[in-house]
Formats: structure tokens, C-alpha cells, sequence
């Protein structure tokens, strides 16, 4: 008897569990408001990218925005910089690349902080990475029950859903010119009880970034061809030159290089005659 009295309260649990939902919020680094921080939403119009061969590249986080407990370590992080740079070290066109500290880049620093990190390592191209991590909990959804000798025991449980956006956009500064982006994306599902949800959290935040790097990399290698052949197709929306001493070799990064010169120069005859 007991039993069966248990059973129409164990469901009315579940049903009422399940009407507890909500967003916990966003651990994120936004792209947007660091280089537009006062424009609302009104983007200048850039200037034609002057590309001077071998590029000289920075790779940086945009400024952090904790919002919950949980996201990205510091060590996620420098692994997905050091990966991008790898990506662009494999280039010939490319002279040096280098992971520029956070601390560097001030929260709505907008563009005069990018020219202060150009004067401050060199570079001429900037690599920023940004993501976007939300996290979703509906409580009792996933609830259990559990049968014991003296009727029905209810263990309320979370369904959590943590979903993460990452993206590399590269710009030349000088132009402030967005040459391309690479964006990645994760979403993980998982299971807890109330007391182990703010530990399943942070594995989930862990997971959801490292597979989320995994696919913009992966897209990373995708842009880069694409962009070397945009600008081999597109001549006139580039300005190539190469610095003093450098000519490329035999590779195919240097006869990309050799059909970019050629295309300009081509283009500027047309133009002049």
C-alpha cells in the first residue's frame, strides 16, 4: 500500500523538478566590446590591408568576462594559442609569431590598444581569439528514483547543457582590416545530482573548450588556404610588398608569393594604361 502511494508522489516530484529550469550564465571574452567598445555597433570602414612579406603575427585572448564559476583554465588557453601558432608557423610568408600575454589587452581597449601591442612585439597582423560559454541547468528532469524495501526513494537530478563559441579573427592592424576568422563550436550534454552539478559543470566547461578548439583548428587550416588563394585571386584588394632580403624559395608559399607580385603588377599596368 505504502507503495503505491509513493508512485503518484514520485511522478508529481518529477513533473514539479521539471518546471525548475533557468540559465546560469556565460563565462565569455567578447571580440565586439573590446574593439568597439563605444561605437554602438557602427564599424568604421577599414583600409586596403597592406601585407608586407614575411608577416610578423601576434596571437591574444581578448579581456575576460567571468559571469559563473567554471570556464576556461589559463592552461586551455595558452594550449589553443600555441596551437594557432603552429598553424601559422607552418607558413613560409610568415617571419615570426608569438602569444601575447592578456594582460596586455585592457577590457573596451579598442584598436589604440592593438596599435600599442603593434609598437610594444612587433607585429603587423594580430590573431584575436575570443569565446562564448553558456551554461543551461533544468533541474529535475532527470530525476531517479530509487525502490528500497520501504518504498520509493526520490533523488532529484540536473540536466546541464554547456554551449561554447570560439573564434579566431585575424586583422592587419595598420588597416584595421579583418583579413578572416575561423570559428569553432561545442555543445555538451550531461547528468547530475544537485550536489555534484557545480563539479560536473566545470568538466563540462572544460570538455565543451577543448572540443570547441579542436574544430577551430581544424577550420583554421580551411581559412588560411582560403585566404592565400583570395588573395591570389583578388589582387586589387591587397597591398603586397615583401621587406628587404626576403624573396621566398621554391615552395609553394614562395611561388604563391611570386603569382601575388605578378597579379598586382598586372593589375596596376591595366589601371595606368
Amino acid at each position: 500500500m505504502k507503495v503505491r502511494m509513493l508512485i503518484p508522489l514520485a511522478m508529481a516530484a518529477l513533473l514539479l523538478g521539471g518546471c525548475m529550469s533557468g540559465y546560469r550564465g556565460a563565462n565569455k571574452s567578447s571580440l565586439v566590446e573590446f574593439l568597439y567598445p563605444d561605437t554602438n555597433g557602427v564599424v568604421a570602414t577599414p583600409g586596403m590591408p597592406r601585407l608586407e612579406l614575411p608577416l610578423r603575427v601576434g596571437v591574444a585572448f581578448t579581456p575576460a568576462q567571468l559571469v559563473v564559476e567554471g570556464g576556461p583554465t589559463a592552461a586551455l588557453k595558452e594550449t589553443l594559442a600555441r596551437d594557432v601558432v603552429r598553424e601559422f608557423e607552418a607558413l613560409e610568408f610568415v617571419d615570426t609569431i608569438q602569444v601575447i600575454p592578456s594582460d596586455y589587452l585592457r577590457p573596451r581597449g579598442g584598436f589604440a590598444n592593438v596599435d600599442q601591442l603593434r609598437s610594444l612585439f612587433g607585429v603587423d597582423v594580430i590573431v584575436l581569439l575570443s569565446y562564448d560559454q553558456g551554461m543551461f541547468t533544468s533541474e529535475g528532469l532527470s530525476s531517479l528514483t530509487y525502490w528500497t524495501i520501504v518504498g520509493a526513494y526520490l533523488v532529484p537530478g540536473n540536466k546541464n547543457d554547456t554551449q561554447t563559441l570560439l573564434d579566431a579573427a585575424v586583422f592587419d592592424i595598420e588597416s584595421r582590416t579583418l583579413l578572416f576568422r575561423a570559428p569553432g563550436a561545442s555543445v555538451v550534454e550531461s547528468h547530475s545530482t544537485p550536489i555534484a552539478n557545480p563539479d560536473q559543470l566545470r568538466e563540462d566547461s572544460i570538455r565543451g573548450f577543448t572540443e570547441a578548439a579542436t574544430d577551430l583548428k581544424q577550420n583554421l587550416k580551411t581559412e588560411l588556404a582560403t585566404f592565400q588563394q583570395r588573395v591570389k585571386d583578388e589582387p586589387a584588394r591587397f597591398a603586397v610588398s615583401t621587406r628587404p632580403g626576403y624573396t621566398g624559395s621554391g615552395s609553394s608559399e614562395g611561388i604563391f608569393l611570386l603569382m601575388v607580385v605578378l597579379a598586382i603588377c598586372l593589375v596596376r599596368r591595366n589601371h595606368d594604361a
